[in-house]
């Protein structure tokens, strides 16, 4: 099968370039719906601070930090300096996306001290995955210049994409990582009485808003996978 028509990577057009459009509207998604509902303001006035520290109260966490970043949408909890880290938008606000996406975070913090399994896979697992994804390119591009060499050369350009395999492994852990903290944030918010009903719609569309951009992440990662076996994996057959 020819994978380049006048000039042009076929394979990136076809298998690629879609997924690429998914993320970006995804991303286009999660920014337009916390827009949408950062107007909408919580009947009970409660900040997401106060939010994030509800749920972990109710979790019987004491020890877990909420601290201010800057920017937007960088709302994060960090496992090693055990920190919930809400940004602008979100630490004083009291809308409902604001909301929703502080009780995310706490539910991070409540998925370590429960020990929950893969959020300590998918920490486990960074480091190996950073080092696979700086070396997967540079092993394809070595088994590529030195195929004359033989089979030595063509186990170079496997192993680079066993390397690059590993970002879609984790990708493919993130997603019920994301989801399980977003359940999590909304049985809090309801058990704790934080949003009213109709609010709690507001705050639950922007989370679902927000996982939609790890599943695009694992479709392009599955995308950039199955493009370079469909360019590199059959060159020894071929050649």
């Amino acid at each position: 099968m020819p994978y380049y028509y006048y000039g042009f990577d076929m394979t990136y057009v076809y298998i690629v370039l879609p997924c690429l459009l998914l993320a970006m509207f995804a991303s286009f998604s999660v920014n337009s719906t916390f827009k949408r509902y950062s107007k909408q303001i919580s009947t009970r006035r409660i900040t997401g601070k106060d939010a994030a520290y509800r749920v972990l109260q109710a979790n019987g966490i004491t020890n877990v930090e909420i601290q201010r970043v800057s920017g937007n949408l960088t709302d994060h909890y960090d496992p090693k300096s055990n920190v919930i880290r809400l940004s602008d938008s979100v630490y004083d606000s009291a809308s409902t996306a604001a909301i929703g996406v502080a009780c995310h975070e706490a539910g991070h913090a409540v998925q370590y001290a429960r020990s929950y399994f893969p959020i300590k896979l998918r920490a486990a697992i960074i480091p190996v995955t950073n080092i696979g994804s700086r070396l997967a390119m540079p092993l394809i591009l070595l088994g590529i210049l030195f195929g004359t060499l033989g089979n030595f050369s063509y186990n170079l350009v496997y192993i680079g994409i066993a390397c690059f395999s590993l970002s879609l492994v984790f990708q493919l852990i993130t997603l019920p990582v994301e989801f399980n903290a977003s359940r999590r944030a909304m049985q809090a918010i309801q058990d704790a009485d934080i949003l009213t009903s109709e609010e709690r719609r507001g705050a639950r569309r922007t989370l679902t808003a927000a996982a939609m951009t790890y599943v695009a992440a694992v479709a392009v990662a599955a995308a950039q996978l199955l493009r370079l076996v469909l360019l590199f994996g059959g060159r020894r057959r071929n050649d």
